[in-house]
């Protein structure tokens, strides 16, 4: 649909960022997603283990 995204658009999509959100703000926004993207892992991990220790284990039943 889109197409394959090439060095020219990123250098776009780039400076874009940096007139909005400007220079100083950049480090804080790029903190705020690392830290956001940290979490998002933490969380899917977290589920998965729950989803694995509440699921009824096969050993249990003889």
């Amino acid at each position: 649909m889109f197409g394959k995204i090439g060095p020219w658009e990123i250098i776009a999509i780039l400076a874009v960022v940096l007139l909005i959100f400007g220079s100083k703000k950049l480090p804080e926004l790029a903190k705020a997603i690392g830290k956001s993207v940290v979490e998002l892992k933490e969380g899917l991990k977290g589920a998965s283990d729950s989803d694995e220790s509440t699921a009824p284990d096969s050993d249990s039943k003889k």
